[in-house]
């Protein structure tokens, strides 16, 4: 058993081959995609129910702008993930606290990142939400 733990161990100080890293790259652009395409259909079809939906937009649109930093992609992705999770700390269909949680881990995010949200991102936001 102890030869299996040590033959273990000796793996996982290996570097990734090629393959292994293509393999998480490929995935990570497909949960970015996912994650993105679900933060837009949630924050557009609850549009002007949601008060801090334009918000969410902008976030979307700024992940989506190629000048945005990659620092504060990752930050606003991962906001956008928790706000799209269907499970979190408090369960979105409960009426009035089911997205506090989420505007807190938004909020955070966007105190973070603040001045990377420019206005044509929300714009844009905005625009979404009237074609919505």
């Amino acid at each position: 058993m102890q030869s299996n733990a040590r033959e273990d161990q000796m793996r996982l100080d290996e570097p990734f081959t090629a393959e292994e890293m293509e393999a998480m790259r490929r995935a990570g652009r497909e949960d970015e995609a996912r994650t993105l395409r679900d933060a837009f259909d949630k924050a557009r079809a609850l549009g002007k129910r949601l008060p801090f939906a334009q918000d969410v937009l902008a976030a979307y649109f700024c992940v989506q702008d190629p000048t945005t930093p990659r620092r504060v992609k990752w930050i606003l992705l991962g906001a956008l993930a928790y706000f799209v999770l269907p499970t979190d700390l408090v369960a979105d269909f409960l009426p009035v606290l089911g997205f506090t949680d989420d505007l807190a881990v938004l909020t955070a995010a966007f105190g973070a990142v603040a001045t990377s949200i420019r206005p044509e991102h929300r714009e844009e936001a905005r625009r979404a939400i009237a074609e919505g």
